[in-house]
């Protein structure tokens, strides 16, 4: 006994729309799979639910770069527009600059020197004294900070002992501890719960 036919049209009901999507998706992937690996065929496949969730599938030993520029060739079909193309260039040139800042940065822990001619290693060497002076004039900022605060930690101190040793002077006088405290433990009234 055979399936009977459906009309293919929109399902409107959102939770059988969802369920429906996920049975033909995953269908589609194992259809994809088998004949990937039935007809040793490169096979790709890219689905955009409608909740913008991407599912694809690509034969193991291919990439899908590669799957779409087979298609590029043989269709003559572009799909990539300039804008696309600008951004190859661009990646590229980003990818150029982050090697030369790498082999700068080489250059300023001292290795890889020996290729620099005398001119860059002038240049070299004016960028670490520049370098080293900043680090002197900041490590002096932090010394004098730490100073200061020690100098007004220490005026307090001085004003804190006076004080206390006044409290001191005065309790000697008046013949009274300048604190007493009077410590009574903690006690539930459970009369009061009852």
């Amino acid at each position: 006994m055979g399936r009977g036919k459906i009309e293919i049209k929109r399902i409107e009901n959102a939770n059988n729309r969802q369920v429906t999507y996920s049975k033909r998706r995953n269908g589609l992937i194992k259809k994809a799979k088998e004949i990937s690996v039935l007809c040793n065929a490169k096979v790709s496949v890219i689905i955009f639910g409608g909740s913008k969730k991407v599912h694809e599938y690509c034969t193991p030993s291919a990439k899908m770069t590669d799957i779409l520029d087979e298609y590029h060739r043989q269709c003559g079909k572009r799909l990539w527009d300039a804008k696309h193309e600008n951004l190859n260039s661009e990646i590229d040139r980003i990818k150029k600059e982050n090697d030369n800042l790498q082999i700068k940065l080489r250059h300023l822990n001292g290795q890889d020197i020996n290729s620099l001619n005398h001119k860059e290693l002038i240049v070299l060497e004016d960028v670490l004294e520049n370098g080293l002076d900043f680090v002197r004039d900041h490590k002096m900022e932090f010394i004098n900070t730490h100073r200061r605060n020690h100098k007004m930690l220490e005026e307090q101190n001085k004003e804190l002992n006076y004080y206390v040793q006044q409290l001191q002077d005065y309790s000697k006088s008046h013949h009274q501890m300048p604190f007493t405290f009077r410590v009574q433990p903690l006690q539930l009234n459970l009369q009061e719960r009852i």
